[in-house]
């Protein structure tokens, strides 16, 4: 069988991006996976020694070590844990064919190697495995969007706000339907996209990452039935917010995955605002309002040695895109399940980090792009100048207020003949109309370049 590295991976996103989507594989991966696993059961373990439950009450005695420095050396299986360790996971998976149980049965080798035997039998007390699953895999998402991809997210936000500002004053023709359109502002038209970013990041952040934690069916049975004394629901409530995440309450055995969704949702509506400014930038360079800088080496055609293409907008659209889809499909599927629950969310929930990973490579594609525009404001003005047809709004608007008659209709029979309109065409217009000649004057002062309004 051939060797798996990065030439031979199926998936580009360890293959030919590898390099942009490395940092994930500590949220991600298989290994990554049994590592927050491992952290769920752990803590979990700790949480009921400091209940206690009365035969946890003695944790630790005989073995010369206060439960403090017991609870670092538990913690020292998750937060150690390397690739060997993992695959030991893997090795007791081929037995038990169940792939948290094999993470119990791993633990429970630790606990013997720490002379802690008498009190294994607690590792996994009471729960299912989607108790571990639908706490670990949120954790996991979690992190890897609060560490990496949200930063990355606000750097793209800080560069084109930055754009925004320095181009603040750099008069535009709008195009709506594709046709000149009434003036605005280049550093306008990116604000725009800042403020989208900068609502849909709001509304992100006020979302909460959700965990299942209640048992076989939902109901902690096992656990009344064990200790009917304890109340089990502000346990497992206090278990999960320990680990940054809001418990789903009631649920079947597995977690109803509504509030999951909504953060898929959540990315989603990100991305495709990205999309809407890499299609606005990919036609604004076709324009040539954007020249791109030049990289010794790269090579924009196979066939045509001139060309300098938006590649990377292309690139970051498509990925955009890719993410969207996956996205999409967990939103839609993992919500619902068979009666109390089906297996179908398993599979699917392995694949959350594919839109991350797909985001990234768009972050970094979208930054690249960014990074080479140059204002070309030559072929800005020279599209104003073509287009003095646009202040015609203006005009009309500054007659209506004067009470002249039918301007609208005054304005229209002037430029839509078929002539080229330009600036003498305009000025001969103004010194037709019966008005006074401050107005006339106030009519002059409008140009493509001053009618950009606020």
């Amino acid at each position: 069988m051939t060797e798996l590295n990065e030439l031979t991976a199926v998936s580009p996103v360890d293959g030919r991006y590898a390099s942009k989507t490395a940092r994930l594989r500590d949220y991600f991966s298989e290994y990554a996976l049994i590592r927050y696993r491992t952290r769920v059961e752990v803590e979990y373990f700790i949480a009921l020694c400091r209940i206690p439950l009365p035969q946890l009450s003695g944790f630790g005695e005989g073995t010369g070590k206060s439960r403090d420095t017991l609870f670092s050396d538990l913690r020292r299986i998750y937060t150690g844990m390397l690739p060997d360790e993992a695959a030991r996971v893997k090795e007791i998976e081929k037995t038990t064919n169940h792939d948290v149980k094999a993470v119990e049965y791993y633990i429970k080798e630790r606990f013997d190697d720490l002379g802690l035997s008498r009190w294994k039998e607690f590792i996994h007390f009471g729960l299912t495995s989607q108790d571990i699953n639908n706490t670990a895999q949120p954790l996991m998402l979690k992190e890897a969007l609060e560490n990496e991809y949200i930063p990355e997210l606000k750097g793209i936000i800080a560069t084109l706000a930055a754009f925004a500002g320095e181009w603040e004053d750099v008069p535009m023709l709008a195009k709506t339907h594709g046709q000149p359109a009434t003036p605005t502002r280049l550093g306008k038209e990116i604000r725009v996209f800042v403020s989208r970013l900068e609502e849909q990041l709001r509304q992100f952040e006020s979302l909460s990452y959700p965990a299942k934690f209640g048992g076989a069916t939902g109901n902690m049975n096992a656990h009344k039935v064990a200790y009917p004394d304890i109340d089990w629901k502000s346990f497992a409530d206090g278990f999960v917010a320990s680990m940054g995440l809001k418990r789903s309450y009631p649920t079947t055995q597995i977690d109803h995955y509504d509030n999951l969704a909504a953060i898929f949702d959540s990315l989603r509506r990100v991305n495709t605002i990205l999309i809407d400014l890499c299609r606005d930038i990919w036609t604004y360079i076709s324009m040539e309002y954007f020249r791109q800088k030049v990289v010794k080496g790269e090579v924009g055609s196979s066939a045509m040695p001139h060309k300098v293409n938006p590649i990377d907008f292309e690139n970051a659209e498509g990925n955009l895109g890719m993410a969207d889809a996956t996205l999409t499909f967990l939103s839609l599927k993992l919500p619902v399940s068979r009666l109390q629950r089906d297996l179908t969310d398993s599979t699917v929930q392995r694949n959350i980090g594919v839109p991350v990973a797909h985001g990234l490579i768009a972050f970094a594609s979208l930054r690249k792009g960014l990074g080479k525009l140059i204002l070309n404001k030559e072929a800005i003005d020279a599209d104003l100048h073509r287009n003095w047809a646009v202040v015609a709004e203006a005009l009309q608007t500054i007659l209506r207020r004067e009470g002249y008659p039918n301007p609208y209709e005054t304005l229209k029979a002037l430029t839509r003949t078929g002539a080229a309109i330009d600036e003498k065409t305009i000025s001969d217009f103004i010194d037709t109309l019966d008005v006074s000649e401050p107005v006339k004057e106030e009519m002059r002062a409008v140009t493509p370049w001053t009618y950009t309004g606020l």
